[in-house]
C-alpha cells in the first residue's frame, strides 16, 4: 500500500507556495486514489469524523490536493493540522519528496 502512495508522491516532489486541498488519513486516501479529484470520494457530510476516527485509530494524517495527490504531512507540522483533521484547507508551505512541511494553515468551506 505505500508503495502505491509513494508513487503518488512523485507528482508534486518539489512545491513551495500556497495549495487548497483536505487533511485527511492515509488509509482513506489510499483507499481512493484511484479518483481523478479528490471532490469524487470526499462526502463533507461524513470526511471530518471519519478522519477523525482512523486517525485516532493509527491511520497517519495526510495531504490530499485537489486533484487527489497525497502528501505526507511532516512531523513538525503534525500539531497545526489537528485542529483540521478532516477539512478543506489552505496551506502555505513546501512540499519535498512527497511530504508536506507546513507553515500555516486554514480551513476554509468545502
Amino acid at each position: 500500500m505505500k508503495t502505491l502512495v509513494l508513487i503518488t508522491f512523485s507528482a508534486l516532489s518539489a512545491f513551495a507556495g500556497e495549495m487548497t486541498g483536505y487533511i485527511s488519513d492515509e488509509k482513506c486516501a489510499s483507499s481512493n486514489s484511484k479518483a481523478s479529484a479528490a471532490k469524487e470520494w470526499i462526502q463533507p457530510s461524513a470526511f471530518e469524523s471519519c478522519v477523525q476516527r482512523c486517525v485516532k485509530g493509527g491511520s497517519a494524517a495526510v495531504f490530499v490536493t485537489e486533484d487527489n495527490k497525497v502528501l505526507k504531512i511532516d512531523a513538525a507540522s503534525m500539531k497545526k493540522i489537528e485542529p483540521h483533521l478532516g477539512h478543506k484547507v489552505v496551506v502555505s508551505g513546501s512540499a519535498h519528496d512527497g511530504t508536506l512541511k507546513i507553515d500555516a494553515i486554514r480551513s476554509v468551506q468545502m
